[in-house]
C-alpha cells in the first residue's frame, strides 16, 4: 500500500501513520489484535482460576491488549503512540509471569520451560528494539539498515509464545 517501503528497514508504525494509505488497516488490524488478546486473557485467566493458579499471566495478556489498541488508535506520529508503544513492555512480561506460575506444577512443567526460553528471546529482542531509543554510534549503523526486521523479531518472539503457551495450556488441561 506504500510505495518504496522496505520491511527491511522501515518500522511497522510507518505503515499506519498519519495520513498513510494504510492507517486505516493498520488501526483496525491492530484494534482486532487487541481484542483477540484480551479474549485470550480472559480465557487464560478462567483456565488459571480452574486449576487454582494465579491470574498474574492473564493480567499481563490484558495489558499488552490495552497497548495494541492504543498504538492503532494513536497512530504515529501522535505522541500517545510511543507512549502506548513503550507500555508493551509490561505485556512482554507475561511469559515470566507464566513461567513463575507454573514453576511448581509438575503437570505443566513444558509450560514453565517453554516460557522461560520464549522470555528470554523476547526480552533479548526488546533489548535491540530499545537501541532505538538511545542510537549507540557503533551498534547504530549496524542496526538501523535492518531494523525493521528486529523490529518483526520482537512481534515474532512473542506471538509464537502466544500460540505456544495456549497450546500447551490446552494440552496440560487434558492431563488433569
Amino acid at each position: 500500500m506504500i510505495p518504496g517501503y522496505s520491511h527491511v528497514r522501515q518500522t511497522v508504525s510507518e505503515l499506519g501513520e498519519v495520513g498513510s494509505p494504510g492507517q486505516v488497516a493498520f488501526t483496525a488490524l491492530l484494534c482486532l489484535v487487541a481484542a483477540c488478546l484480551a479474549i485470550f486473557a480472559v480465557a487464560n485467566a478462567r483456565i488459571l482460576r480452574e486449576s487454582r493458579q494465579s491470574p498474574l499471566p492473564a493480567y499481563f495478556l490484558g495489558a499488552m491488549a490495552i497497548s495494541c489498541a492504543g498504538v492503532g488508535i494513536f497512530s504515529y506520529p501522535y505522541a500517545l503512540h510511543n507512549v502506548f508503544g513503550l507500555s508493551e513492555l509490561i505485556g512482554y512480561q507475561a511469559p515470566l509471569a507464566a513461567a513463575l506460575v507454573y514453576r511448581k506444577d509438575s503437570r505443566a512443567r513444558s509450560v514453565m520451560t517453554f516460557s522461560i526460553v520464549m522470555y528470554i528471546a523476547v526480552l533479548l529482542t526488546v533489548a535491540i528494539n530499545l537501541l532505538a531509543i538511545f542510537r549507540p554510534p557503533d551498534l547504530w549503523t549496524q542496526i538501523k539498515p535492518v531494523f525493521g526486521i528486529l523490529q518483526r523479531s520482537l512481534f515474532a518472539a512473542w506471538f509464537i509464545w502466544c500460540a505456544g503457551y495456549a497450546l500447551l495450556l490446552i494440552r496440560a488441561r487434558r492431563l488433569r
